[in-house]
């Protein structure tokens, strides 16, 4: 897209996933249904075009929520952006309907996902890393303005993008166990269909996947799948794979009323939360995958065959490489012996770490709030509480399960997230707009 030089920004995102694509649609529509209120936007997003976890869109997996948890529809029912209007758009609408399914597959959300941000494709900016957030020096004071510096990923150099405020959404950060780094044969999740694709199936007779979650159970089930010839080992630190919960007052966790009973809740209320229902999401796996894996098991065992391993109650405490094979150390519980074991790759579907903006804040972080333990003190409207010489408005979507509880990270309230930045970002301006008008903007 065209930028326009000099502008500044009602709002930048950072970032262009579900959260920010989410938000970008909710400024289209609030464009058209509230012209007087018009909000000015751009979007930066490093990757060169859209994408959404591609290296997992394995065959057959599913959503594991409703296609009505989409990008618009519990912040506008009508919204011309919703699943079924891309179902509609792409002439699947009653063959959906016959399938009476509400989880569709991954494969099809993805689709959902490109042929929403292929209509707010005027608002982004690909190729495009933020490199640092600081203040404007030459912004009249009461009407502070933020500086981005952009790097173009392509190596045509970098400028200068202004901006009121921000909302950064830059993704989770994969996570690997201690000590163990990633080479050609040792991959995160997040990599895995490239990775794999990298490879001579032949030459994979002995693979592992670390992990208790729905992509370490997914990935178990595929390489079982597409590897007839070789012996699958899952290493699971549970014994087994923890269910999900996802039975209808469970899922009540991710209403949107329950970020305010979050939010607003006690220490032990918070707490509560975490411990009754951390299995609505966190490292559990929907039944029926489990039950897929185990009937492949017990399908070997009636045949006789040890094709498939469940290696529970066990972590991977190191990586090593031994001529052509990659050697796993593996520990059964604290203080065991270290037990080997030789593969010819490994995937650790070992989670992701919470997204920090603070090394893109660099000298902002010192203007931002923390709790007593260390974290960024949230507003409710997700704006990070910052000191008064920093009057624009720093928004998080993502990392902020301390503050608004499990469905920070999920897609399911971001429809509804998106309209409360929205409001958030109109009711500050106009307070600014009624505090008299800017005498002085750029350079003035």
């Amino acid at each position: 897209m065209s930028e326009s030089e000099n502008a500044i920004y009602d709002v930048v995102g950072v970032g262009f996933g579900p959260s920010n694509l989410s938000l970008a649609i909710a400024l289209e529509e609030q464009r058209t249904d509230c012209p007087e209120n018009g909000i000015s936007s751009l979007f930066l997003e490093r990757q060169a075009a859209f994408g959404w976890h591609r290296n997992m869109l394995l065959p057959s997996t599913t959503m594991q929520i409703s296609f009505l948890k989409d990008l618009a529809t519990f912040r506008n029912p009508t919204s011309s952006f919703s699943f079924i209007s891309f179902l509609h758009a792409s002439g699947r609408l009653l063959q959906f309907v016959n399938n009476q399914d509400f989880f569709p597959t991954r494969k099809e959300f993805h689709q959902y996902l490109d042929w929403a941000q292929a209509r707010v494709a005027h608002r982004v900016s690909y190729g495009s890393q933020v490199r640092s957030i600081r203040l404007a020096p030459d912004a009249a004071p009461e009407r502070p303005v933020l500086e981005l510096e952009v790097a173009d990923t392509g190596g045509r150099g970098s400028r200068t993008v202004l901006a009121r405020n921000v909302v950064i959404s830059t993704g989770l950060v994969p996570s690997m166990p201690e000590g163990v780094s990633r080479d050609e044969r040792v991959w995160h999740s997040s990599e895995f269909l490239e990775k794999y694709r990298t490879m001579n199936p032949r030459e994979l007779r002995r693979v592992a996947v670390a992990g208790a979650g729905q992509s370490a159970a997914e990935i178990v089930r595929f390489l079982y799948d597409e590897l007839p010839h070789a012996q699958v080992h899952a290493i699971v630190p549970a014994y087994g794979y923890p269910i999900s919960d996802d039975s209808p007052f469970a899922n009540q966790v991710f209403n949107p009323e329950a970020v305010d009973d979050y939010y607003f809740g006690s220490d032990r209320t918070r707490d509560t939360f975490w411990r009754y229902h951390r299995n609505t999401n966190y490292s559990v796996v929907d039944e029926d995958v489990i039950k897929a894996l185990y009937q492949r098991w017990y399908d070997d065992e009636i045949q006789g065959v040890k094709r498939l391993e469940f290696i529970n109650l066990t972590r991977v405490a190191g990586v090593k490489r031994v001529g052509a094979e990659t050697r796993v150390s593996l520990q059964e519980g604290p203080g065991a012996e270290i037990r080997e074991l030789n593969v010819d790759a490994l995937v650790c579907a070992t989670g992701y770490a919470a997204m920090n903006p603070s090394s893109l804040l660099g000298d902002l972080d010192r203007l931002c709030l923390r709790d007593d333990s260390g974290r960024y003190r949230m507003e409710r409207d997700y704006r990070i509480a910052t000191t008064p010489e920093l009057g624009c408005g720093i928004y998080l979507q993502g990392g902020t399960e301390h503050s608004h509880g499990l469905a920070s990270s999920l897609l399911s309230n971001i429809a509804l997230r998106s309209g409360e930045i929205i409001d958030s970002i109109v009711a500050r301006r106009t307070e600014q707009d009624a505090q008299g008008p800017v005498l002085a903007e750029f350079g003035g």
